[in-house]
């Protein structure tokens, strides 16, 4: 597969992803000049009529659906060898897995990325399809016309018609995001096992961890202390292991989250709130609630902290819009997993990993384990040009910056990996900085970086 430049009238251009039964490819449709998805049943399931079988009903259930909330399919085929193909359309914005840190979001954010998420469900039970694998890497973002991100389902590899799942069903799912009836074969299911999945993936974006298994899911405010008591009963319900007790559809889950994103949110006041030294702001913006940010000299910066306030930088006034506060997984650059004071802060942190998107923000997260210059030292953009690396030096930190500029929407990535200047301690920090063709602020940004003990 890696020799095939061309299926059919796509053209190839970079694999997405690969499954346990096939590969996603971006692909650009020359007759119709766009760019679109392209899965292909993976060679060594290709002997295998029911694996075969699988792969088709799936692109039959996302055409069957036909939802603006859920990937469309366009074209279906063959190739060469036998093994299908279809194509699908190509979601930009990447998954709910890639946002920036891979932990928290505002409470707001979440739940109406949720609530989105939870409309997509109910159109497909509405054409009689359970997805039985909501989980955030199969909730995709796309970008729209207005500026903004629509949130589509995808990956029905797993899904079922609602009239065979009722009856008795293999066991399916991904852990942590599973319902108890989908962990035993032979249990009937209905789309209240999707609601399941939607309240952990809700969980998830709200405290920055997946739940654990079900009837010993540890409560939200536990995690997030400030999360108000509507949210967590909201949560808590749909994560009921006894599916009676659960909302009873997705549209009604989604209906409550929408409403508390909008108004039934209102966050305990931390007592850390009044303590703080300094001008205290709460902003808020888009829609969603920021972090408590210290406004301090000079007036073009603000000051950005992590929850625990070991984690401090100053950001160009502007990119305080939207914060994810609560830390950062040095998972996402390859290092060994684990929960690391951090944060992001942007004026557009939902459209951070879309590099056709215009977006000015940081991401700066402590790495205390693994080798994370080597880390940032492979880190690609596709599509941006790559400026080449260079050697900082600041009175707190040396390290390696890497630039890419010309990116799809303009602007520019740099990567940066951390040490202290006096090389006394064991402390790196890796720093992200986006920027849309204005006077670039990378070493003010650098030299503003400050870790607590």
């Amino acid at each position: 597969m890696h020799s095939v430049e061309r299926i059919g009238r796509y053209r190839l251009e970079r694999r997405l992803g690969t499954g346990a039964f096939g590969t996603v490819w971006l692909a650009h449709d020359d007759e119709l000049d766009a760019l679109v998805a392209v899965k292909v049943l993976a060679d060594n399931w290709s002997h295998r009529l029911d694996v075969r079988e699988r792969f088709l009903a799936e692109a039959r259930m996302l055409r069957r659906a036909g939802s603006d909330r859920v990937v469309q399919v366009y074209d279906i085929g063959e190739l060469p060898d036998g093994r299908p193909y279809f194509v699908m359309e190509y979601a930009d914005g990447g998954t709910l897995a890639d946002l920036p840190a891979g932990g928290a979001l505002p409470v707001p954010e979440a739940l109406r990325l949720t609530a989105l998420a939870a409309r997509g469900a109910a159109a497909l039970h509405a054409a009689g399809i359970v997805h039985r694998d909501i989980k955030p890497s199969n909730v995709l973002l796309c970008s729209s016309p207005d500026g903004g991100s629509r949130v589509l389902l995808a990956d029905l590899g797993l899904a079922k018609s609602l009239a065979q799942a009722s009856g008795l069903t293999q066991a399916a799912g991904s852990a942590g995001y599973r319902p108890p009836e989908q962990a035993e074969p032979g249990v009937g299911i209905d789309a209240r096992a999707d609601v399941y999945s939607l309240g952990a993936v809700a969980y998830h974006l709200v405290t920055g961890a997946v739940p654990g298994e079900p009837g010993r899911v540890v409560r939200p405010d536990r995690l997030r202390p400030d999360l108000a008591p509507a949210v967590r009963r909201a949560l808590m319900r749909a994560l009921a292991p006894d599916r009676r007790r659960r909302w009873p559809d997705a549209e009604a889950f989604a209906q409550e989250l929408e409403r508390l994103a909008v108004s039934g949110h209102r966050p305990r006041r931390h007592r850390r709130a009044l303590t703080l030294t300094g001008a205290v702001t709460v902003v808020a913006a888009v829609g969603v609630t920021l972090a408590l940010v210290n406004r301090q000299s000079p007036a073009t910066d603000v000051r950005v902290s992590d929850t625990t306030g070991r984690v401090v930088a100053e950001v160009p006034r502007g990119w305080d819009r939207q914060v994810r506060d609560s830390g950062w997984d040095p998972r996402a650059l390859g290092l060994p997993s684990g929960r690391e004071p951090g944060f992001a802060v942007a004026d557009r942190l939902t459209a951070w990993q879309d590099l056709t998107a215009e977006v000015n923000g940081v991401l700066v997260g402590l790495s205390e384990h693994g080798d994370l210059t080597g880390a940032v030292n492979a880190l690609t953009h596709p599509g941006c040009h790559y400026d080449g690396a260079r050697a900082y030096t600041g009175t707190d930190w040396h390290g390696r910056v890497r630039t890419w500029n010309g990116c799809p929407g303009g602007g520019s990535v740099t990567e940066a990996a951390l040490a202290p200047a006096d090389g006394g301690a064991q402390t790196r920090v890796y720093v992200q900085i986006r920027q849309s063709g204005r006077k670039p602020a990378t070493d003010r940004v650098l030299a503003s970086v400050r870790i607590g003990s």
